[in-house]
């Protein structure tokens, strides 16, 4: 809390604690909020004062906690709440998070509001599918900053140019001068679509990765003819160390039904036959991918794919026998 919030502010936010953390002592309540444990008395009382029923239990356990008969203000959300709520729709957010650590938590302390101010037959299950739910995105997913989100958006919906802070891995960040054309999530992932200045090429950006970020003055024009998906799925099939061409059996729309774009494109050789172009860095993780093919293929390369097959296919072999 800033020192120079007025007492009205100050009361509020105190309020607000009180309020997603029924049972918050004195001390807890002066360490969060960076004041004395009298001046926190002195709040509560302020708030007890304007009609706000606040009781308080003396003993180990006690605490604050707000009283029956309050009627609720409108919910209203932080700017990070809001955008944290929003990104968490996109992204499938679940995680079990923490309702009276709003700063660390944004989405947590957005989703307590909103079950506070829920009748409580609604409320109940709502929070019972809250504590047991767990998220399942693509391994190593990680929700990048509302903060950082909301400046790339911006700067795209503004088509400006951005000086971007980007960690290449722990330990070695790098700046690059961007324009910036969309922000896509992908199975939980976010990614930034750019033109690099830097590198002089279309770069897919990990949204997570980006450090700091300055708008510039110049203007960003994005290609007329961009389609964010299909950029993306064309940068997450190509670019790594072992190419993969398989030849399929079967027309090109039934082997999209079976192969997502982010494997590989697909080539009609004919009206019944279909090459799968692309690349992996794992052979092993590819091969599973292609046993959801249902019709006859081949793997044409790379070697290390054909050696992947083989050995999945001594497993089932083993496990069927």
């Amino acid at each position: 809390m800033t020192h120079d919030a007025s007492p009205t502010a100050r009361a509020l936010l105190f309020l607000e604690l009180i309020q997603s953390s029924p049972g918050i002592t004195a001390e807890r309540l002066a360490g969060r909020l960076g004041v004395s444990e009298r001046a926190a008395r002195r709040y509560v009382g302020i708030l007890r004062e304007a009609g706000i029923p606040i009781e308080s239990e003396r003993g180990r356990y006690g605490g604050y906690r707000i009283g029956r008969g309050l009627r609720l203000p409108p919910l209203m959300f932080t700017q990070d709440e809001a955008l944290g709520l929003v990104m968490a729709v996109l992204d499938g957010h679940h995680d079990l998070a923490d309702p009276a650590d709003p700063v660390a938590d944004p989405v947590g302390g957005a989703l307590g509001k909103i079950l506070r101010v829920l009748p409580e037959a609604v409320a109940g299950p709502a929070a019972a599918v809250r504590s047991l739910s767990t998220r399942h995105p693509e391994p190593g997913a990680r929700t990048p900053s509302p903060e950082t989100t909301a400046d790339l958006v911006q700067a795209c919906a503004g088509h400006r140019r951005l000086r971007l802070g980007y960690r290449i891995r722990p330990g070695d960040e790098r700046v690059m001068e961007v324009d910036p054309w969309a922000v896509v999530v992908r199975r939980g992932r976010w990614y930034l679509l750019c033109w690099s200045h830097t590198r002089n090429a279309r770069r897919v950006l990990r949204v997570d990765k980006v450090a700091g970020v300055e708008t510039l003055d110049v203007p960003a024009v994005p290609p007329p003819d961009l389609d964010p998906a299909e950029m993306l799925e064309d940068h997450l099939s190509a670019g790594w160390r072992h190419q993969v061409e398989v030849v399929v059996d079967a027309p090109a729309e039934a082997v999209a039904e079976w192969v997502p774009r982010s494997l590989g494109r697909r080539e009609p050789i004919d009206a019944t036959t279909t090459r799968l172009v692309g690349s992996t860095d794992e052979p092993d993780w590819y091969v599973r991918q292609l046993t959801a093919i249902r019709a006859p293929f081949r793997i044409v390369g790379s070697r290390e794919l054909r050696e992947a097959a083989e050995s999945l296919g001594r497993r089932l072999l083993q496990a069927g026998s």
